[in-house]
């Protein structure tokens, strides 16, 4: 629910009361473990059909079909887990805003009561002279040495009582957009909101149709199911060696990345969990983006902000360290540590492990330290 609009009258209290409350309901959501908590979601109809569409054991020669099919469920777990992480950063960000912007709200109120208690003050002088203005005053007096002070000081009261005025209507305005741009902030904060609930609703119907569709399979199958996962990641990856690459690439890695190369392998072992960005689990980009911060080197917390922000580099001229963005939605990414190998968080059910450079369709590579 955004900010009354009744409540945020320019040099009204109604503005202190503004910040109040925007300073309270930030602290609230931003809270560790209630920010943007959502219940954990419902399945929809055509989720639990998605579910459980195999509940009977596939047959053996369906086992490259079951692939395909988890293949397609964890990417797009993946591609709703960039969503969510991409909702997470903008509405932290928007919190910090927001709390800034009420701070301002709050200091910019106190200047214009102090601002109102110089006006009030110059308005008490000259009910005490009678009434009288300076200008007046000035006019009715014939001692020619007073005439002449009073001059001064007629011009130095005009001067401030102009300046007085720009001032208190600079701050009135300030105050006025402060208060539009909290709205305007708080409405982009409910955005991100329901943007990240239905990312974490999505993440989770993906992934237990996913886990679903494994348990109906038995020991042997799921066994045979790993085999064709590994055959088909090697396949890709003897393609990918196939043309050549690695008699181009021969760059060294920079300072930097060695950093960023000994955090992520640091790291092997650690389980895969969505959103996560350690230090005792990561999904895809919270690995590469907090090998590379720890590396000195702050970059995008997403797969897909880190393909469009970051420099791109031709494949051929990669080196250890660089970042290798997957799919073409750049739903995943993985850190090149040489020799044709990356460092990845995968998947759920998976940990960070050692992979083949080649083993997903490549979409381009990323220097974080260019």
């Amino acid at each position: 629910m955004g900010p009354d609009k009744h409540a945020v009258r320019p040099g009204g209290r109604g503005i202190l009361a503004t910040a109040v409350t925007v300073v309270c309901a930030v602290t609230v959501l931003a809270a560790p473990g209630t920010a943007f908590a959502a219940p954990s979601p419902t399945p929809s109809p055509s989720a639990s059909a998605s579910a459980g569409a195999s509940v009977t054991v596939p047959q053996d020669k369906d086992l490259e079909a079951v692939r395909e099919k988890l293949d397609k469920l964890y990417h797009d777990a993946a591609v709703a887990t960039d969503a969510y992480n991409a909702a997470e950063e903008a509405t932290q960000k928007q919190s910090a805003e927001i709390v800034d912007l009420a701070k301002k709200i709050v200091k910019g109120q106190q200047k214009l009561d102090e601002l109102k208690e110089r006006a009030g003050r110059a308005a008490a002088a000259q009910y005490r002279t009678g009434g009288l203005p300076d200008s007046a005053q000035l006019i009715l007096s014939d001692n020619p040495t007073q005439f002449l002070d009073g001059a001064g000081r007629v011009l130095q009261g005009q001067r401030a009582t102009k300046a007085l005025i720009r001032e208190l209507t600079r701050t009135q305005q300030d105050l006025k957009q402060y208060a539009a741009d909290a709205a305007d902030q708080w409405n982009k904060l409910e955005a991100g909101r329901k943007a990240k609930a239905a990312a974490k609703k999505k993440i989770k119907q993906r992934i237990t149709a996913a886990e679903k569709l494994e348990s109906t399979l038995e020991k042997k199958q799921k066994e045979r199911l790993a085999e064709l996962e590994r055959e088909a990641a090697y396949q890709a990856q003897t393609a990918w060696l196939d043309t050549g690459i690695l008699d181009e690439i021969h760059t060294k890695a920079s300072a930097a990345g060695k950093k960023a190369v000994a955090f992520a392998t640091a790291q092997l072992g650690k389980p895969y969990v969505w959103g996560a960005e350690g230090p005792d689990s990561y999904d895809c980009s919270g690995l590469t983006s907090q090998a590379w911060a720890s590396a000195g080197k702050p970059i995008p917390r997403t797969s897909e902000e880190q393909w469009k922000q970051l420099e791109h580099i031709d494949v051929a001229d990669m080196r250890p360290g660089d970042l290798i963005i997957y799919y073409d939605d750049a739903s995943h990414v993985a850190m090149y540590i040489g020799d044709g190998a990356i460092i990845q968080a995968p998947r759920p059910g998976r940990t960070v492990s050692i992979g083949g450079a080649g083993s997903m369709p490549i979409l381009g590579v990323v220097r974080p330290d260019a």
